[in-house]
Parts: C-alpha cells; sequence; structure tokens
C-alpha cells in the first residue's frame, strides 16, 4: 500500500490534479519555525501529574450485542481532573495475552456504538477506542463522554474554546484523557504491556502523536493524516474547517493573535514530534484541503526517532489511505513489535 511514496510530482502549472500543497519535494525539506514555550515540558509535566494524582480505578461494563465472535466492554477510565471518560475495548473471545491498539477519532466524532471498530480485534489485537470529550454529534453514531468546563468567547466547535490560556483550552484535557487511557491499558489482564500501540486519523492522528511524546509506555504510533500540526502555518492557509474556526476567532479578537499563537504552540504536534522517540508510520494525502501536507511534513520532519515513515497517496484528499492503508498499518505492527 502507499506505493506512490516517493515518486515524483509534476508541478502545479503542468498538472491538471488539484494538489492542495507544495511539491512533494519541497514538502520533504519543509521545516517551519513553530515556537516552542521555555515551559513546554513544565506546562505537561504539571498536567498529567495533577491529572494523574485525580484519578480513580477503571471501570468495565461487559455488554451483549449482537457481535458474538468478538467481546465488546463498556470502560469509563478517569481523564483530565479525574473526569469520567468513556471508551470501548474490542478484543477477541479468548484469555491469549495480546498487542493492544489504542485509538484516537477524528475531529466532531465519538466512540459511536458497539460493533463500530470490529477490524483490529478481528485481526487479532486488544483494540481501545476513546472517546472524545464534549465530541460525537458531527459524523459518525455519537460519543458519550460530556466535558464539563465551561469557555471563554469562542467559535462553534471546539478549536477555540478556553484558547485564551493554556490552562484552560480544550485540547490540554483531551491530551490528558488519551495519556490516563494508556496508563489504564497497560494495566489491563490480557494485554501485554510492552506492545501498546496508538492509532488515529486526522484529530486522532494528532492525539496520537502527542500522547506518544508524553506518555513512555507505547512501542509505537501511526497517525494517520494528523491534524493540529504547523498551527501558524495552517491557519493562515487552510482553506477548510477547522482551523478556519481559529481564522474566524482572530478575525473578531484582533488583538489577540499573539495571545491565541502561544496557547496554541503548547498543543502544536511540531512540537510533541520532537519529544517523540517511538517507531512511527504517519500518512499524508497530497490533495487534502482540511490538513495542509505541509502541516503534516512539519510534524514528521520534525520526529525525534530515525524509525519513521509516511506513505503518501498523491490522489487521494483527507480520506487518505483508508482501508489500504490499515493493512499497510496491520503488516507495519505485526512486523516490528508482535511478529507474523
Amino acid at each position: 500500500m502507499g506505493a506512490m511514496a516517493g515518486a515524483p510530482l509534476q508541478s502545479r502549472e503542468s498538472s491538471p490534479m488539484p494538489y492542495t500543497d507544495r511539491d512533494l519535494d519541497d514538502l520533504r525539506e519543509y521545516r517551519p519555525s513553530v515556537h516552542e514555550p521555555d515551559d513546554f515540558d513544565l506546562f505537561w509535566a504539571g498536567t498529567l501529574r495533577s491529572t494523574r494524582a485525580a484519578a480513580v480505578p477503571l471501570r468495565l461494563d461487559f455488554i451483549d450485542s449482537p457481535i458474538t465472535e468478538l467481546e465488546i466492554i463498556d470502560a469509563t477510565f478517569s481523564g483530565f481532573d479525574g473526569e469520567p471518560v468513556r471508551a470501548w475495548i474490542v478484543r477477541p473471545r479468548d484469555t491469549v495475552p495480546r498487542a493492544a491498539i489504542v485509538e484516537f477519532q477524528g475531529y466532531g466524532g465519538g466512540r459511536g456504538l458497539p460493533g463500530d471498530h470490529l477490524k483490529w480485534a478481528a485481526a487479532g489485537f486488544v483494540h481501545v477506542i476513546m472517546d472524545t470529550r464534549g465530541q460525537g454529534s458531527v459524523w459518525g453514531t455519537g460519543g458519550a463522554t460530556p466535558d464539563p468546563h465551561g469557555s471563554g468567547p469562542a467559535t462553534p466547535g471546539y478549536m477555540t474554546r478556553g484558547i485564551a490560556h493554556p490552562d484552560t483550552y480544550y485540547f490540554r484535557r483531551v491530551y490528558a484523557d488519551a495519556v490516563r487511557l494508556i496508563d489504564d491499558v497497560a494495566s489491563l489482564e490480557g494485554v501485554v504491556s510492552s506492545q501498546i500501540v496508538l492509532a488515529g486519523a486526522s484529530q486522532g492522528g494528532g492525539i496520537a502523536l502527542a500522547a506518544a511524546a508524553l506518555s513512555d509506555i507505547p512501542v509505537g504510533v501511526m497517525p494517520d493524516v494528523p491534524f493540529l500540526c504547523d498551527f501558524r502555518n495552517s491557519v493562515g492557509r487552510t482553506p477548510l474547517e477547522p482551523f478556519t474556526e481559529i481564522a474566524r476567532y482572530l478575525s473578531v479578537h484582533r488583538d489577540a493573535v499573539d495571545r491565541t499563537f502561544r496557547t496554541l504552540s503548547y498543543f502544536d504536534g511540531v512540537n510533541f514530534a520532537r519529544r517523540a522517540r517511538i517507531p512511527a508510520l504517519f500518512s499524508v494525502g497530497l490533495m487534502d484541503d482540511t490538513v495542509l501536507p505541509s502541516s503534516i511534513f512539519a510534524a514528521y520532519n520534525a520526529y525525534k526517532s530515525p524509525d519513521r515513515d509516511i506513505e503518501v497517496y498523491e490522489f487521494n484528499g483527507h480520506e487518505g489511505g483508508m482501508t489500504a492503508h490499515w493493512l499497510r498499518q496491520v503488516d507495519w505492527v505485526r512486523q516490528r513489535f508482535v511478529g507474523p
């Protein structure tokens, strides 16, 4: 899968296809100057310390469903500030210890219904799907986790909620939720704690990238067309939502530009990529006008581990490689971490 990776591209002038960004050769060298706050590591260490201090034990509820060949568990874990966050655990019906895939959802989606996520478990993994607090009402089959925090003035969506300060920004809570879930997955009976790999597409890819840097438990990460990277460039150049939520906010709050991008620097995937040291498999669609290819390459090129790869889908947009890429991911995980 992803055979187009590394293939030369036609220039914009000679190609009839609507590439949304730079040529591939330029993308492979793209390294923007993304601001990194001096207290970035202290900020996240304090966030995770207080989050873990408030945690209570994981709750597991075994459910009945029409899915008879796999076991589906309704999990509730402690996220940011000890707040309850929901997840599904889907696994084969046996007692064999298995590698786990922890997956995060795209923007506006939730964990969905039992039966929405079967492929990873059918391939022999314990699959954990985190609900995204406050989301789950834009696509898919819903979410089940509220976000009980208020917000100052914000645009519709999640991108500007609490954006006046890093402490109150929405994604502080989401990233902390992700790290806490990984903590609990590592202690699950039937999970090989040394074989936990993170996955997610779009927003889920951005969350996975942050969690790969913030947790020392995962052994690999697969950010699929990852969102939430290279904010300054993305907000100014991306034609479609959700980055346009921030542009719309700044068109009203004209004096908040510096403050806003300072907040966002604590959540930029490029800054997390600089700290991540586990193997990574990225993907990008060169016709993506939701998450610009340059923003994905900004994170990929900054990624700390030399064991990294990126699948380039030349004629795809934000859908990326879809099932073709999932097959590539399964092969990548099995070869590196669990064997054939």
